[in-house]
């Protein structure tokens, strides 16, 4: 009965301060807004390049070479990746975990089509290349092993370029030629559309690998056939990628006489690593905001005893005058904890609510970025602005129960 007493006391004193109530509860709808809000939108962006990169292939290992070191006095030296190593690769003796392998060599080109000019990726693959990475294209066909041996002048476009050359991503340009290098090339066919994860998939071009290697640049090793960007390895079983990477890695470190794995000149990922870092980068950026967030609730916190300590200066005369009566310490104690943690609570529950409106606004800035409030959120905001009241209501709470009666009557 006395606590139920408590909260009616502690509720009138709030509603006939309105206004100073609203301003208390400011700072902490303010802090658990921002904080929420931050939490929800760094999962939303965690779980969208989580899902992005299991789309480029689980049981994918990509190989790439690394790049020569440049010093004062000279630069270290990289054995490059070579068509050699991907037959090598592609035989059950040296990777029996690995099903396929397929290969890029990409270069820079200048694509004229008209009076159409663009700067664009050109990426020279093998034929398996589309079933490697299951993608296939929107009209025309891939290119064929034949397409492949014969250095075939053909190309397909992905849907960026098509917009940036015929300015209509939907245009289909099959049967036309373009210039890339000034060198003719027949538009055999466009790209399905992809989503982009890091460089936009969509603004490239396609061509036979051996058409990159030959007739756009010089890729020849002496000895070692031609160069590849980067090798796909597509794993027989997703659970054996990493039997699958020391297989790889064993074959390049022997190949390239390299005795120490932390000194090798080649990487080794796939989607599923290079997506657990990336969130991992955007987990620790989400908590590390809402730690610069927190500091809010903590001035909404230091405002919150605040205006407790000015209630009880105010409230003085009412506090002697219910000791008086036959008021206990715990009573008077629990008045001010019950309004301290009302302002806490509701100022917690606007700080949800601003969150939630953030959240609905976000789709419209962010594409394609699914974002909800989670209900280990929502408690812990609860849990937050309950702590806040109880911490920072605790000592004007006790300094307005430990005043004595008689002189709280004589305080004017």
């Amino acid at each position: 009965m006395r606590l139920f007493e408590s909260f009616r006391i502690a509720v009138t004193s709030l509603l006939l301060n309105r206004t100073r109530a609203m301003l208390t509860m400011l700072g902490i709808i303010i802090g658990v807004g921002a904080v929420v809000s931050l939490m929800s939108l760094g999962r939303g962006v965690q779980d969208y390049v989580a899902s992005q990169f299991e789309g480029m292939g689980a049981d994918i290992l990509t190989v790439r070479g690394s790049s020569p070191v440049r010093g004062f006095f000279f630069a270290t030296v990289t054995n490059p990746l070579t068509v050699i190593d991907v037959e090598a690769l592609a035989t059950e003796t040296i990777a029996p975990n690995v099903d396929q392998v397929a290969a890029d060599y990409t270069v820079q080109g200048r694509v004229v089509d008209g009076y159409s000019t663009t700067s664009v990726t050109v990426r020279g693959v093998t034929a398996n290349y589309f079933s490697v990475y299951d993608w296939l294209p929107q009209t025309g066909s891939i290119f064929t092993q034949q397409d492949i041996d014969a250095q075939t002048q053909i190309a397909l476009l992905g849907t960026t370029v098509v917009e940036d050359l015929f300015g209509d991503a939907s245009f289909d340009p099959t049967g036309r030629t373009l210039l890339i290098n000034n060198r003719a090339f027949i538009i055999v066919g466009v790209m399905e559309e992809r989503t982009a994860t890091q460089q936009d998939p969509n603004d490239e071009i396609l061509v036979p690998i051996t058409t990159a290697q030959t007739r756009l640049a010089n890729a020849r090793i002496a000895g070692e056939g031609y160069s590849v960007s980067t090798i796909y390895a597509q794993v027989n079983d997703p659970l054996m990628m990493e039997i699958a990477t020391s297989e790889i890695e064993a074959y390049l470190l022997e190949k390239h006489g390299i005795s120490d794995p932390d000194s090798a000149d080649f990487s080794i990922s796939s989607a599923e690593t290079v997506a657990e870092s990336r969130t991992a980068v955007l987990g620790t950026l989400t908590l590390f905001l809402s730690g610069i967030a927190a500091i809010s609730l903590i001035v909404g916190g230091i405002g919150v005893m605040n205006i407790m300590l000015v209630s009880v200066s105010e409230r003085t005369q009412e506090i002697g005058l219910r000791k008086a009566v036959g008021a206990q310490h715990g009573d008077i104690l629990s008045q001010f904890m019950i309004e301290s943690l009302l302002l806490s609570l509701l100022g917690g529950a606007g700080g949800i609510a601003l969150s939630w409106g953030v959240l609905q606004i976000a789709p419209n800035v962010i594409s394609g970025v699914t974002f909800s409030l989670s209900s280990d959120v929502i408690l812990l905001a609860t849990g937050v602005s309950s702590g806040i009241g109880i911490f920072f209501g605790l000592f004007p709470a006790n300094r307005a129960a430990k005043l004595h009666p008689i002189q709280a009557l004589r305080y004017e």
